[in-house]
């Protein structure tokens, strides 16, 4: 899938392009300068004597020519490139357009600045960029909403451009990998598979609640698009993530017949995600997979960063290993028959994100859970784009991925203490307002951030306090327990602020400074 730039002069189509390409490890092709290249002078030459027609007649063969030869890559395109609307038709069969927009002082700011000679605007750029502007306003606005590009840095805007389009790539693991969140992607799964290169055959990994929902679905999209499937269906719940049930998932490949050629396919939640991640890890040494989340917990948290595993009875995520998928293809509209506890347990994982990173997801989430499917995967993609950031600048988490441990290390041990009675995402919740108050006692994060916190998770719906029947001592001995330990210590990623997180926090006496 393509992604195109498009918009006036001056709104960073060029800079913004190149670095967008890079993150998604995509090829990046600047139209004019394709163009420049293809005549063999410059665009200011070809309008000063060959005229505006037949530039525009060579700018629909180039950019024909980019996209039939590239058909996933980056294109910064001229801002009058998609007037005609053979081209507009063209690039948007390929992908997506996203139009870019400044005001006229910002724009005047960057071309003064910038050597390039642009011939629509070279006299008097203020006066024939308020003109064009004018001339091309239905144009530009058919497009839909702009991406506002004034008062921010390239980097800003790419990472924008990725929640909008609700694609990303991790790197820094031993394999990049792409992220794709898109409605109506399970549809197209097998298409999208083939688009990245994975042709199968293939093992369909999915629980007793998934199978009946998406299961065939699924199938049938994996067989239109050529690709052979077995489906191995395994019980559902926290209960059974056990090495038993992984287990049960080497039997099923090794009955299918899988191969190291072979992809193994994890649709399903959380648990589903890391037994299966698991499985492919250890099954003939490693066999590529592919994690297609439909929870919201498992799209915005455990599908990304390649850890998988299971529990042991003495508590979760004890054995595991990193293992990259290929590939992870989340679809917003599968949420549409998730239970509202499971929605509710989802979106303590995502409002952690905004607690770590991102004031307005943290403001998004506290407005609550949003009806319009544009507005759910807008959440989705920037929950995504803050632990992306996180994992590809810390992949084996030896630093900064443990700030994504904020609640976990507390919330771990109420989650066992309760024996899975209470969700994953209820003891995040419960967790992150338990070291909200710790990180209050030792003077780090700002007076009232617990109170504020609790009282937004209250308004969601999501618990705040370590329920009175649970056992002190129980929840003590199972965060001891917890991996993200060293030298009998744990080490606590605590909130500052809403928007930033200390990690590898010691602290003494942190039993008796939580409020139980």
């Amino acid at each position: 899938m393509s992604i195109c730039l498009y918009g006036p002069s001056g709104t960073g189509k060029t800079t913004v392009g190149r670095l967008l390409a890079q993150r998604l490890n995509k090829t990046w092709f600047d139209l004019d300068a394709e163009i420049e290249k293809e005549a063999g002078q410059s665009i200011e030459t070809m309008f000063r004597i060959l005229g505006e027609a037949v530039f525009r007649e060579l700018e629909s063969a180039t950019l024909d020519h980019l996209l039939k030869a590239d058909p996933s890559s980056v294109i910064s395109l001229g801002g009058g490139a998609l007037l005609d609307n053979k081209n507009r038709l063209l690039t948007e069969s390929y992908g997506q357009v996203v139009l870019l927009s400044a005001s006229i002082d910002t724009l005047v700011s960057r071309l003064s600045a910038d050597n390039y000679v642009r011939p629509l605007v070279m006299d008097d750029p203020r006066q024939r960029l308020t003109d064009l502007l004018a001339h091309r306003h239905e144009h530009y606005a058919s497009f839909g909403k702009a991406m506002i590009t004034d008062n921010l840095n390239p980097e800003e805007i790419v990472r924008e451009i990725q929640i909008r389009i609700g694609q990303f790539q991790v790197q820094g693991m031993d394999e990049a990998y792409d992220i794709v969140v898109q409605p109506g992607i399970l549809n197209q799964l097998g298409k999208s598979l083939v688009e990245h290169g994975i042709h199968g055959p293939a093992a369909l990994v999915c629980d007793q609640n998934v199978n009946p929902l998406y299961a065939g679905r699924t199938l049938k999209s994996l067989n239109a698009a050529g690709i052979e499937a077995v489906k191995i269906v395994i019980p559902a719940g926290e209960e059974h993530k056990t090495i038993q049930t992984v287990a049960a998932i080497w039997e099923g490949l090794l009955s299918a017949g899988v191969e190291r050629g072979s992809v193994v396919i994890a649709l399903g939640g959380g648990v589903t995600g890391d037994l299966t991640g698991f499985a492919a890890a250890t099954y003939l040494r490693g066999v590529p997979w592919v994690n297609v989340p439909t929870s919201l917990l498992a799209m915005v948290d455990s599908s990304l960063g390649g850890k998988t595993g299971a529990d042991l009875p003495q508590g979760k995520n004890l054995i595991g290993a990193f293992h990259a998928p290929l590939l992870v293809l989340s679809d917003p509209e599968v949420l549409s028959t998730l239970p509202p506890a499971e929605i509710l347990s989802g979106m303590a994982e995502t409002i952690k994100h905004g607690v770590i990173a991102d004031l307005t997801l943290y403001n998004q989430c506290a407005a609550g859970w949003p009806q319009n499917i544009n507005d759910i995967t807008e959440l989705i993609s920037r929950a995504i784009a803050v632990k992306v950031e996180i994992i590809t600048a810390d992949p084996y988490e030896r630093g900064l991925r443990q700030s994504l441990n904020l609640g976990h290390t507390i919330g771990h041990g109420v989650e066992k203490a309760s024996n899975y009675r209470l969700s994953h995402g209820e003891c995040v919740a419960i967790g992150m307002i338990a070291e909200a108050r710790l990180a209050e006692s030792i003077n780090l994060a700002e007076p009232g951030l617990a109170e504020k916190l609790a009282a937004d998770f209250t308004k969601m719906g999501l618990p705040v306090r370590i329920p009175a029947d649970l056992n002190r001592q129980e929840i003590i001995a199972a965060t001891l327990l917890d991996k993200k330990r060293t030298a009998k210590q744990i080490h606590f990623a605590l909130p500052e602020r809403i928007g930033k997180v200390q990690t590898g926090l010691v602290v003494e006496d942190w039993e008796n400074r939580i409020i139980w």
